[in-house]
């Protein structure tokens, strides 16, 4: 008779139990996966069309196409951390999507449409919570955070913040046309620049454009490895760096005014202007983070042993 040396081979009941566990939290991970998309695509479809909608007709809300690739970016970085041996369903993520589908409820009686809107991160939290405890909810936050910055600003905000923002945007533009030469005065909201007149709408304040600006502040600080006062630095600066994008977009309009044609500076201002903030934001972050590294440069730190060692050396 033959004998099979099954030396080092375990069969399958003396398997460890936390690989089964690990087996069986991934198994029920994508059923909750797959089970939360048609959930989700069935619930905020009429949402999430509203919402792409905006992103298509108002320029300054065109990073919500980029918002959901960014934020599955954040998922890969950090995969190595991913908690798999942790996966565990948690009743917590079901009360937080109940108070989800309870904020619809309200947006939909009070006809609240941008609260519809702000619900999609809350409920997508509570989905992920549900589905792979809190382990799983605090590794994939700052995608689910990220999400927030896809989602256009109420009215009644936008509204309040833009009045202030319309003079500021009006004095810098003037100054600047004045500075580049240009026959410019401003009276209230309007730019008087030779013989066309300008008039810095609530649109033109800034205000959206500082929403993507911050993304952008968010998505650096969050996998930057400077310290926490830098990093406070850098979302400080998302305000300034919007409010001289804003104005360089005002001034390029004035200008095309000028020396080009009135149709051509609509067009700009209207179609082109939005797609070109982003990019203008990313160029005075990068020239901001440049500054920050020369005005604070890395010191390397030597001890005892180590200066005395350098010093015998010489």
């Amino acid at each position: 008779m033959n004998h099979v040396d099954t030396q080092g081979v375990a069969p399958a009941d003396a398997l460890p139990a936390s690989l089964a566990t690990v087996g069986l939290g991934r198994r029920w991970l994508v059923a909750a996966c797959v089970a939360w998309v048609a959930a989700f695509a069935w619930s905020y479809w009429p949402t999430l069309t509203t919402i792409v909608g905006v992103w298509g007709r108002n320029p300054d809300y065109s990073h919500g196409y980029l918002v959901l690739p960014i934020a599955a970016a954040f998922l890969w970085l950090r995969r190595d951390a991913f908690p798999a041996s942790d996966l565990a369903p948690s009743l917590g993520g079901l009360a937080l999507m109940a108070v989800a589908v309870a904020l619809r409820m309200v947006a939909g009686v009070y006809f609240m449409a941008p609260l519809d809107g702000w619900t999609i991160p809350l409920w997508v939290a509570g989905a992920v919570w549900l589905a792979g405890g809190w382990p799983l909810l605090r590794w994939s936050w700052p995608a689910i955070v990220f999400l927030w910055f896809m989602l256009p600003i109420p009215y009644s905000a936008e509204r309040a913040a833009s009045v202030p923002l319309q003079a500021i945007a009006t004095q810098l533009s003037t100054g600047a046309l004045l500075m580049l030469g240009q026959p410019v005065v401003s009276e209230g909201n309007t730019i008087w620049l030779g013989d066309h007149q300008m008039f810095v709408e609530e649109a033109c304040s800034g205000m959206r454009i500082f929403v993507g600006i911050f993304a952008l502040a968010f998505a650096f600080v969050l996998f930057s490895r400077w310290q926490w006062w830098q990093k406070g630095l850098v979302l400080l600066a998302a305000l300034p760096i919007a409010l001289i994008g804003n104005m360089c977009r005002i001034v390029a309009t004035g200008l095309l005014y000028q020396y080009a044609s009135g149709e051509t500076a609509k067009r700009f201002s209207h179609d082109l202007s939005g797609l070109l903030m982003i990019p203008l934001a990313a160029l005075l972050f990068w020239l901001f983070l440049i500054y920050l590294e020369r005005l604070f440069p890395e010191v390397e730190e030597v001890g005892p042993l180590n200066a005395r060692g350098a010093s015998g050396s010489r």
